[in-house]
């Protein structure tokens, strides 16, 4: 909305402070600042204010506004005075105001930091977090606009009030004066605001998915009127599924005399609906899809289903619409899922709701799932049926122009019937907050995640989100150190989406292997030791084994305290007449289950060949299995037990396994949900069983090839060391903040962007790097320029022999291999000759730029990299220097601020750490001074956005100590940062 000329011309309309929001209760608002085109919406806000309401606000009655009321409510100059105002329908249901005021309470422009802040929200809105969202928007713009301080008199009888002030987390103050309470924050954000927030957002927008999923009644607009079509087969899975809410059928193309429709209520529009409609699903042509949406929110709909396709997956004009289709049902409080979708999925037994093209609905169980594809969804629907798995709920969220991914993990962290999420993602609209989220709800139970299009380089069709400039390989890195557990193929996301739902967390990487073939047996083993997994010999019961043998081996295997997991590989038995005996697969999986129905917190996996009906047996729940713990054993607490002797036969095929170490990223501690006990939570003694499920305790899950098995299991493994780590968080070491000059590094940062003509911001010349690497403890190496040989001479001389001598053209940087650097030089004599040579063979001294640089002691040549991507934030990345590691892609990534376990894990993760700790008997390098040289660059991009890349090559790491030979730094104008700010709905 743009201002009128009445307006201030020298503060334009500040667009920016536009924003949707998401309510306590699900539903949508948008915030934006009031303007003189609003006098006739604030004069009918005020008439529907309660006279309670308006008393509060003024201390006195004040049935209505005068017209100079209405003209200062509505003028501001967004600087000093400013309105914000929340909309519904274009409709005012709340307002604020700040007027900027001195130390005497009166009027006053900057440098006063100070202003009075003033709420009114209507009566029907209280309640739903109107004033709480319009708190953080109002304190982010008087920050902006330099005010530090918010000052409120409340009277005392005002609880609602005090309590928005006190609820938000901000540090405030107050006294009790002239019978009102006097109030006063200070407006920068803590750690408690920052939570604050992120707690409501985090409830907000859980409810509006919980809205979506579990409707009191849904609406299909665009139903058919003959069999067939999208609208009429939503219609036939909505009662085929058994749904328990109310059913509509509505198409404006109806016969006025038709009163049903496959049996439920059939009308001409939403308006001829006597009852509330939650929800509605849309399945008409896309050019008519804004009347529907018109229709809905003029009725109350709360939330949308939009199914048709022509959006943005056809270009440019489709964007557009599908941004105005977003804008359109925001304005009426309503989220959207799709365009393009393929629909969503309730089980739950009080919802049944398959409001979605799937003509079947999947059983009920514990995994929730999403997916940006309605084609992959239908495929990991069918792959999750045909394994006997089931289903707590399902989206599927087409352009996913509104609902994403993010959203639905707000709603899986504390979803009580979801024990796993699992994720197909095409694209990530905040990168950001999908890590904060991701990091959050994988404390508690387990997240898998299919990133598909990796290396398009360009966002799917129909996605109209960021684009991030850093590679997939970081992408998977920075997830797995929020726990996520990253997965190549649809394939995989299933194999562990079954074992991680149905089976306890391993506490550690041992396993153990059981079967009646020693071939399976042994390729088994292999991929154990490919997986980085500690696989025991396995154990031949040989093809003579009956189901009893399989179970007792099993028992004895799940009570052996030198296992932390169990696989059992298993092929037909075969006949006098050589042929398979059916009937096999129940019978072995009622002895297996047999087995682990004592309640073994091991999980278990079972490998088969052909053997018919087995895999549907151990997905069906045994009746008499009890809920098995799913603890997260701390390696330390485990308990070694007495290995009994086996009762079958039973013979070792392998080798001694070798030991593979344990790694894995920590995350933060994050606040747990109260959630039913799931995979590594602990389980709790008091709860009644599980509901029936198709996944859950005593479902073992089988697997037709040994090595996706052994893959589940080996992400299960990381999963759960990650979740042991995460309950001790890393720390930043507090020496540290003695060595380090903030304030100093500030001023240098400030100056020299004061001096940059690129508003891009401008790379540091060496010393300019080093002196602002020196403010944090970083000592890089000096180098001195050698235009001729004589200069070289002299530099040596300054700097002491034995020194080096390099080129720092731009493309022979850091090229030893292209003969740019010669080391070691002794002398001058020798120093002549080099720098000779070093010309004769790459180019004139002009166009090499030689430096000359004291030599460093021995050691193993290392890059230490920080940058700050736009959409994921500041990235730390750790290599060994040198055309193998960045041909093999061998760099481990972590997000900035990094921890002393961060640091560790970093520079252990790469596929080459052998090398620094003293692989083939070289001597280990002083990791420790690594650890630290990545804690103080970590802390440097994070007290400062402004550096934007930093880079040290080579750091070469020796037995005591380490050297820094190289360093450039790039300052610019820090990215906005969209995760710190009031909370706010994405529109792309």
């Amino acid at each position: 909305m743009e201002p009128t000329p009445e307006q201030s011309p020298h503060h334009a309309y500040p667009d920016h402070w536009e924003a949707d929001v998401v309510l306590r209760d699900g539903g949508t608002a948008r915030i934006r600042p009031i303007t003189t085109d609003d006098a006739e919406r604030l004069v009918s806000f005020y008439e529907q204010v309660s006279d309670e309401s308006k008393y509060y606000r003024f201390f006195a009655p004040y049935p209505r506004l005068s017209d100079r009321d209405v003209h200062r409510f509505t003028h501001h100059d967004y600087v000093d005075r400013v309105g914000l105002a929340v909309t519904i329908g274009g409709e005012f249901i709340g307002t604020v105001r700040y007027d900027r005021i001195n130390d005497q309470g009166r009027p006053a422009s900057a440098p006063a930091d100070e202003a009075e802040v003033a709420f009114l929200v209507q009566d029907a809105h209280q309640g739903r977090g109107v004033a709480s969202a319009l708190l953080e928007h109002i304190a982010a713009v008087a920050r902006e606009r330099g005010i530090r301080r918010f000052a409120a008199e409340v009277l005392p009888a005002n609880n609602k009030m005090i309590k928005v002030f006190r609820d938000g987390g901000y540090t405030q103050r107050r006294s009790f004066e002239d019978g009102s309470v006097h109030l006063t924050l200070d407006l920068e954000p803590t750690e408690k605001s920052l939570a604050v927030q992120r707690g409501r957002e985090q409830r907000a927008e859980a409810r509006s998915v919980q809205r979506l999923l579990a409707p009191g009644s849904v609406a299909v607009i665009g139903t058919g009127r003959t069999p067939g079509g999208v609208g009429r087969t939503v219609l036939r899975n909505l009662l085929a599924s058994g749904y328990t809410g109310r059913t509509y059928a509505v198409n404006r193309a109806f016969d006025e005399g038709l009163a049903t429709l496959d049996g439920v209520p059939a009308h001409r529009s939403l308006g001829e609906i006597d009852e509330q409609v939650d929800l509605a699903v849309i399945a008409v042509p896309a050019h008519r899809v804004p009347e529907a949406v018109a229709d809905c929110g003029e009725h109350g709909v709360q939330g949308l289903v939009v199914l048709s396709a022509g959006y943005a997956e056809r270009g440019a004009e489709g964007r557009e619409l599908q941004r105005e289709l977003v804008r359109q049902a925001r304005s009426y409080g309503m989220r959207i899922i799709g365009p393009n979708a393929f629909g969503i999925i309730n089980t739950a037994e009080s919802v049944r709701l398959n409001a979605s093209l799937a003509p079947e609905s999947p059983a009920r169980g514990r995994i929730g799932l999403f997916t940006q594809s309605g084609a992959i969804g239908i495929a990991l629907l069918s792959g999750l049926h045909r394994r006997g798995a089931g289903l707590s709920s399902f989206i599927s969220a087409g352009n996913r122009a509104d609902v994403s991914g993010n959203d639905f993990l707000q709603y899986s962290f504390e979803d009580p019937d979801t024990d796993v999420a699992l994720l197909y993602l095409e694209s990530l609209g905040n990168p950001r907050k999908f890590n904060r989220l991701a990091r959050r709800t994988a404390a508690v139970k387990p997240v898998v995640v299919v990133k598909g299009a990796r290396h398009s380089g360009s966002t799917p069709p129909g996605h109209a989100v960021p684009v991030s400039r850093i590679p997939d390989a970081t992408v998977s890195a920075l997830m797995r150190q929020a726990g996520v557990i990253r997965v190549d193929t649809v394939t995989e996301m299933v194999d562990a989406g079954l074992l991680l739902a149905g089976q306890p967390l391993p506490a550690g990487p041992r396993v153990a292997i059981l079967g009646n073939s020693e071939s399976l047996g042994l390729l088994t083993y292999d991929a154990c030791l490919a997986e980085g997994l500690r696989p025991r010999p396995p154990s031949d019961l040989t093809t003579a084994a009956s189901p009893q043998d399989f179970r007792d081996a099993l028992a004895e295997a799940l009570a052996d305290g030198t296992c932390d997991a169990v696989i059992v590989t298993a092929i037909p038995w075969v006949g006098e007449n050589g042929e398979a005996e059916t009937g096999d697969g129940q019978v072995l999986a009622a002895a297996l289950h047999k087995a682990v129905a004592g309640g073994s917190a091991k999980p278990v996996a079972v490998v088969h060949v052909e053997i018919g009906g087995l895999a549907e047996a151990l997905a069906a729940a045994s009746s008499t299995a009890a809920p098995r713990p799913r603890t997260v054993t701390p390696a330390a607490d485990r308990t070694q037990a007495a290995t009994t002797p086996s009762t079958g036969p039973a013979r070792s095929t392998a080798p001694a396994t070798p030991a593979a170490p344990e790694a894995g990223p920590a995350p933060e501690a994050p606040t747990t949900p109260p959630v039913r006990p799931g995979p590594g939570s602990p389980a709790d003694p008091k709860a009644g069983p599980a509901p029936e499920a198709a996944t859950g305790p005593g479902r073992i899950p089988a697997y037709p090839a040994a090595e996706r098995a052994v893959r589940a299991l080996a992400e299960a493994v990381k999963y759960a060391q990650w979740r042991r780590q995460a309950a001790v968080p890393g720390k930043i070491p507090e020496f540290l903040d003695d060595t380090i000059d903030e304030p100093g590094a500030a001023a240098l940062i400030e100056a020299q962007l004061a001096t940059a003509p690129d508003p891009r911001g401008r790379p540091l010349t060496h010393d300019e790097a080093r002196e602002l690497l020196g403010r944090y403890g970083i000592a890089v190496r000096p180098t001195l320029p050698a235009p001729d040989p004589g200069a070289a001479v002299a530099a040596a001389g300054r700097l002491g022999y034995p020194v080096a001598l390099k080129t720092t053209a731009p493309h022979l940087r850091h090229r030893a291999d292209l003969g740019g650097v010669r080391l070691d030089i002794a002398d001058e004599e020798a120093l002549r000759r080099a720098y000779g040579e070093l010309t004769d063979l790459l180019g004139k001294p002009a166009e090499l730029l030689p430096v000359v640089q004291a030599m460093a002691p021995r050691g193993v040549d290392t890059v230490v990299r920080a940058s700050i991507d736009a959409a994921a934030g500041a990235v730390l990345s750790f290599g060994l220097a040198g055309a193998p590691s960045e041909l093999l892609g061998d760099t481990a990534h972590r997000l900035v601020p990094a921890t002393d376990r961060d640091a560790a894990e970093l520079i252990r993760s790469i596929r080459a750490a052998p090398v620094l700790f003293g692989w083939r008997g070289s001597a280990p390098v002083d990791t420790a001074a690594l650890e630290e040289l990545l804690l103080r660059l970590s802390r440097l991009v994070d007290d400062h956005p402004e550096v934007v890349s930093v880079a040290l090559e080579p750091v070469v790491v020796a037995s005591h100590g380490l050297t820094v030979l190289g360093a450039s730094v790039r300052l610019a104008p820090p990215p906005a940062r969209s995760d710190l700010g009031p909370r706010r709905l994405p529109n792309y």
